[in-house]
């Protein structure tokens, strides 16, 4: 008799730890969300604005100016660490004059690697790659030429709704150098990038 009686007392205790358990979770009482919830993986397209402070080798002239243009990425990510790929086509006004002769980058664009720290919505991230672009000399005439080269930098990333972030970047970008008839000289740019943006996400 004693031993129906404790059997019966564990069943309806369990029946009744289920049925709140049941209440609970029909209350919206679920477990706490991965610290990784959100998902920086996939395809995204942007723009950004920033200043460019640039140094010419053998110039004397430090072009600076306003900077914008437009990236295309791809994430993929592995619990917190994210890593992708990234193209950027700048347009910039910075120019500078030294001895008579007028230096400017008008246009340039990166291929990158991206590898970062995602907590949540923020993703923390370094960057690096390839770059190219064009140099000009303006001295009683004008002279062109493409330049290659390399570029570093850091950056934070902000998820403000599902499908849109902002961001703040650093690059440094190197256009090695390439030698302009107008002055005699080989001449690289060298410019020191902060630009702000935002990505739509697909």
């Amino acid at each position: 008799m004693m031993k129906k009686l404790v059997l019966t007392s564990l069943l309806a205790a369990s029946v009744s730890a289920a049925s709140a358990s049941a209440a609970d979770l029909s209350r919206g009482y679920l477990a706490p969300a991965p610290y990784s919830a959100f998902s920086w993986a996939g395809a995204y397209v942007g723009a950004n604005l920033g200043y460019q402070f640039t140094t010419v080798h053998n110039s004397g002239a430090d072009p600076h100016g306003f900077m914008g243009g437009a990236q295309l990425g791809y994430n993929w990510q592995n619990d917190q660490f994210v890593y992708g790929v990234e193209g950027d086509l700048q347009f910039s006004n910075a120019d500078g004059t030294a001895g008579g002769a007028k230096f400017l980058n008008p246009w340039f664009g990166t291929v990158r690697g991206r590898a970062g720290f995602a907590m949540n919505n923020i993703l923390l991230y370094g960057t690096g790659g390839l770059a190219f672009g064009e140099g000009k000399v303006e001295a009683g005439g004008s002279e062109s030429h493409s330049h290659f080269g390399w570029t570093a930098g850091a950056g934070a990333e902000v998820a403000l709704a599902p499908h849109w972030s902002a961001r703040v970047e650093y690059l440094f970008v190197n256009l090695t150098d390439e030698r302009y008839a107008l002055t005699g000289l080989e001449h690289d740019f060298e410019s020191s990038l902060l630009r702000f943006g935002f990505n739509y996400r697909f």
